[in-house]
Order: structure tokens, then C-alpha cells, then sequence
């Protein structure tokens, strides 16, 4: 479930962690819309990515390709935040 800066997600243990979401992105075609989020109890640094749906529901990245292009906006992401603190 995501809620305006927030989501949850299910731990191994079967317990709701709250993550704090970083930015939500658009796929370039269109076809699909991501969270990338951060443990706010993790290691620092550290930053997961997801599609989801309409309502908020999680779906799993699946490809190569895929991941490739999430990995890239974050990249993208992370150096505009590095220029911005100089």
C-alpha cells in the first residue's frame, strides 16, 4: 500500500515495515509507474525499487531490461541530488 510519502511492505517475518518513498517515476512508454523507497531502519545508501498499480498495490520488477531502466533513473536521480548538496 503506498500513501502519499510512505509505503509498507511485508517483511520476511510476516511483519508491515514502513518505507519512506524517495521519488515515483513513469516507465518511458507509459505502460507501467515505480516507487523507489528506502528502509528508514537500513543501511544507509541502500534504496529499493518497485512497480505498482493504480491502487497502490506492489508489483515485481521481472526483466533485465526492466531493471536496467530503473536502475538508470535512480542513477540519475542519486547524481542531481550529489550536484544539488555542492
Amino acid at each position: 500500500m503506498i500513501d502519499s510519502n510512505s509505503l509498507y511492505v511485508v517483511d520476511d517475518n510476516g511483519e508491515e515495515k514502513r518505507m519512506t518513498i524517495l521519488f515515483t517515476f513513469d516507465a518511458p512508454d507509459g505502460q507501467k509507474q515505480y516507487v523507489v523507497f528506502q528502509d528508514p531502519d537500513g543501511a544507509e545508501g541502500e534504496v529499493f525499487a518497485s512497480a505498482y498499480t493504480d491502487d497502490g498495490q506492489l508489483i515485481p520488477i521481472e526483466t533485465e531490461d526492466e531493471w536496467d531502466m530503473v536502475e538508470e533513473v535512480i542513477n540519475t536521480f542519486l547524481n542531481t541530488e550529489e550536484e544539488t548538496e555542492d
